[in-house]
């Protein structure tokens, strides 16, 4: 992976025109790094067994994502209790690349799988949302950070930038990754359709009702497969040394699922689940992306360039630039 992070558009050498794909419905491990990484292993080994060559986690999969934690904020102050949770939250969170992703890496070689994978990244002293995508090879492809954390998370993450507008190839076509309510961002949306997106990943916390619909929404406009993940959390998954404000009992489901496979023209594919930890699978027809462009295609044919344009900033952004010397 280069130091741009994959953010450029590649071009497409898509041979396939059927694939099996797979999205894992489950619960990370929550602060503790090595289970994660255990539990994401053993489930890209049991979503291969159904034959599927693309498999996609949730957000956050990896270290976790910490539903239910206020960590004692309050506008104006922090507490000390709050301090420490993210201390472990910190902790927690891998490096990219480093040994939890050559692990990872590992498995996705060993059952010949593209893996889009959900973690929590840290850099320095911030963790940000980021989804990696790896080889069947087992090489890592690249990155998408997330740009826009929702509401608390915003003091928890960091924010990514237009560098990891990451699309990476396949005989599929081109797999990219849109996190959670970055989907309700319509720019972001179209900068991705315009890289001609086949499957569309989109990882989540949102666990609602509405959730499903907003994933059909984006596969019809952008004319692709949306493979919506989401995990399956109770209150008890969390360690005591947090503080979970959700849920009056241990056995308290925080996060539901609602996991989904979604054709281009918005058909229900797969799931929605909602009754625990699975794994959703559906063949694909890549064909139907071809034949749902032939009257919408929204970077394409049906864009109106000479009244709207998007100008994307690709360009990495960094707090300390080191120059040469003449």
């Amino acid at each position: 992976m280069g130091d741009d992070q994959g953010g450029s558009v590649v071009i497409s050498n898509a041979t396939a025109t059927t694939v099996n794909v797979a999205v894992v419905q489950a619960g990370s491990v929550p602060f503790d790094t090595d289970a994660c990484v255990e539990k994401a292993v053993h489930l890209i080994g049991d979503a291969a067994a159904t034959g599927a060559t693309v498999i996609v986690f949730p957000e956050a999969f990896i270290t976790g994502y910490p539903k239910g934690l206020n960590y004692g904020l309050a506008v104006g102050a922090r507490d000390a209790a709050g301090r420490e949770e993210f201390r472990l939250y910190l902790d927690a969170a891998i490096d990219v690349p480093g040994p939890e992703t050559r692990r990872l890496g590992k498995a996705a070689a060993a059952h010949g799988s593209y893996v889009v994978m959900g973690v929590i990244e840290r850099e320095h002293g911030t963790c940000y949302c980021t989804v990696l995508f790896f080889a069947p090879d087992g090489q890592l492809l690249g990155k998408h950070r997330k740009l826009m954390p929702t509401a608390l998370e915003r003091m928890i993450w960091g924010f990514g930038d237009g560098s990891t507008l990451t699309v990476v190839d396949s005989p599929y076509g081109r797999i990219g990754s849109v996190i959670c309510w970055e989907n309700y961002m319509p720019m972001l949306r179209m900068a991705m359709y315009s890289k001609d997106v086949a499957l569309y990943c989109a990882p989540t916390a949102d666990d609602r009702d509405t959730w499903l619909p907003s994933m059909q929404h984006v596969a019809l406009e952008g004319r692709c497969f949306v493979l919506t993940a989401c995990q399956f959390v109770r209150r008890k998954d969390f360690p005591d040394t947090v503080r979970v404000s959700l849920g009056d009992s241990p056995d308290a489901v925080l996060m539901r699922g609602g996991s989904a496979i979604i054709s281009p023209f918005g058909n229900v594919l797969a799931g929605p689940h909602f009754d625990g930890e699975t794994i959703l699978t559906a063949p694909l027809d890549l064909n139907e992306i071809g034949r749902g462009k032939f009257d919408f295609d929204v970077a394409g044919h049906y864009s109106r360039p000479d009244v709207f344009q998007l100008i994307v900033n690709e360009a990495p952004t960094r707090a300390v630039v080191i120059k040469g010397s003449d």
